[in-house]
């Protein structure tokens, strides 16, 4: 799609529809935005527009919170500087091809804000392109699927709900074919919406299925990401089906992966630097300086990539979730799994991020500690595990809980020096006031155990 300021004005004066949708995405991963009328749009496009700050002064439910130092009660939640982006220009397939743009925030000084996340994966990937480095990224999701509608789950107190097909059916032709208008849907229109993916199937669990998105540029692989996250659940809504992309749903299933694929090329992008030929297993100095960085970083940016209460759940032992400080060749139980073998396929997968993760923070955590190895030429001193990752605890193992990630965070120099102290002390503020929420809270499990015996 031609997507010059010029198209983009006369595809949107000709369009049938007489409204624009506008988002951004907030701390949290969710996209937040508005319908604007088309007259408006294109005023706006040439300039910018107004949005209320108290998208990054509330959380995923929209309770304010009490610990906030950028915007609150304080400041009055005054409207941000927003600008569009005229290259997310995209149409919604299944909303009547409404024209659809991301755009970005900007602070009095027409900088970008601080603790706007695509803002820091932008400033991210400058540092990158700066130190010679072109990235190329991309993310795979897995997430559950329900026979259910926001009304039926409130009714039912998210208990007692419907998976879209029974038992455990991993990559199963079979389960694909059930219901396949919705998996048809999701392929076909995510093309259309310009997210295209590699690969569809169902994972092993009841209604969940696994895609994985066409590697690109890493921004624009972290804006299919985030639009594919939503673009998934409005096309759910159409087939009467709710998805979730929580990290671990049901303790007696595997929990969700957000996976994260990285890569950095020559500035022409025909050389993959973390190929080497001549290298152990084609594994380039580069990406050995990478990988050290990143497990050098981890555990104290671990909330960019495990953001939630929930996250923490799936990341337990025998469950196809790292829990220690490892790297592998091809190796599924480690935190980072090295897949070199072609020119055009050598990455680095990290696997901890959960399918609950922004994907606009957990690329620019995974970048950024990976620059952070490069930038000091750090020797990749652990040996590559070969066999079981969740045995292999004499580097470290992760913090267990946000509460502990977030503290770590919180008194790490480290963090600043990677994403800033603005956005660092925005960030943490939100997971402080994240763990509080739960840490409240009276559960089921406690009911269960406590009520009558104790």
């Amino acid at each position: 799609m031609n997507k010059t300021k010029e198209s983009i004005i006369e595809t949107i004066k000709n369009s049938p529809l007489n409204k624009v949708k506008v988002a951004i995405c907030d701390i949290d991963g969710v996209l937040r935005g508005k319908v604007m009328h088309k007259d408006k749009f294109l005023n706006v496009l040439d300039s910018n527009f107004g949005f209320c700050d108290v998208v990054f002064g509330w959380d995923a439910v929209d309770v304010a919170y009490d610990n906030g130092k950028y915007t609150g009660w304080h400041t009055g939640y005054p409207d941000a500087v927003a600008i569009v982006d005229p290259a997310t220009f995209r149409k919604v397939p299944w909303d009547n091809d409404i024209p659809f743009f991301l755009a970005d925030f900007r602070n009095k000084d027409n900088e970008g804000l601080d603790v706007c996340p695509r803002t820091l994966l932008k400033k991210i990937i400058k540092k990158s392109e700066d130190m010679g480095y072109k990235p190329v990224f991309s993310q795979e999701f897995e997430w559950f699927n329900f026979k259910e509608t926001p009304q039926s789950l409130d009714e039912k107190g998210f208990s007692g709900i419907n998976p879209i097909t029974p038992g455990m059916f991993g990559y199963s032709i079979l389960r694909s074919t059930y219901g396949s208008a919705f998996f048809n849907d999701l392929f076909d229109l995510l093309e259309k919406f310009e997210v295209p993916l590699e690969g569809l199937h169902t994972e092993t669990g009841p209604g969940v299925f696994e895609a994985a998105i066409t590697y690109g540029d890493a921004l624009e692989s972290a804006d299919r990401a985030v639009l594919f996250k939503t673009a998934v659940k409005e096309i759910a809504y159409k087939h009467g089906i709710i998805a979730t992309f929580m990290a671990k749903w049901n303790k007696e299933l595997p929990g969700c992966s957000g996976h994260v694929h990285q890569s950095l090329w020559d500035e022409s992008k025909e050389h993959n630097l973390f190929y080497d030929e001549k290298a152990e297993n084609n594994i380039s100095e580069l990406m050995q300086q990478y990988i050290a960085g990143q497990l050098f970083c981890l555990p104290d940016i671990l909330p960019m990539i495990a953001p939630t209460i929930n996250s923490f759940k799936r990341l337990v032992e025998g469950a196809w979730a790292p829990t220690t400080i490892t790297w592998g060749v091809d190796n599924r139980t480690t935190a980072l799994r090295a897949l070199p073998g072609s020119k055009k396929a050598t990455r680095l997968e990290t696997r901890i991020c959960g399918s609950d993760v922004n994907p606009y923070l957990a690329m620019a955590a995974c970048m950024a500690a990976g620059l952070f190895g490069i930038e000091n030429k750090l020797k990749l001193e652990i040996a590559p595990t070969r066999g079981n990752g969740y045995e292999e605890t004499k580097n470290g193992v992760l913090p267990g809980s946000l509460k502990e990630a977030t503290e770590r965070m919180k008194n790490s120099d480290l963090s600043v020096k990677l994403f800033g102290e603005a956005f660092t002390d925005h960030f943490v503020r939100t997971r402080e006031w994240e763990y509080r929420q739960f840490a409240q809270e009276v559960t089921d499990w406690e009911l269960r155990r406590y009520f009558e015996i104790i």
